[in-house]
């Protein structure tokens, strides 16, 4: 929303894209839920590029192999 983006740049926090673009030089695997894509209605070409989709399952099983995980 506007009122994030002004709040933002206010207090000198990095923008969505910024923080985004950080996270793939970083190698941050970023995986987009299925099933609330099928409840909401989204198509996979609504997403920025580099978002996987995948199913809760799919999520568990990168996890597993993963250092490090966050599920938002």
């Amino acid at each position: 929303t506007s009122l994030m983006k002004k709040t933002f740049k206010n207090k000198g926090v990095a923008t969505i894209e910024e923080l985004r673009e950080i996270c793939i030089e970083s190698g941050v695997k970023m995986i987009g839920c299925q099933m609330t894509m099928d409840v909401f209605g989204f198509d996979k070409d609504q997403f920025v590029d580099g978002v996987d989709i995948g199913g809760a399952a799919s999520f568990l099983e990168f996890a597993a192999d993963a250092d490090i995980t966050l599920f938002v």
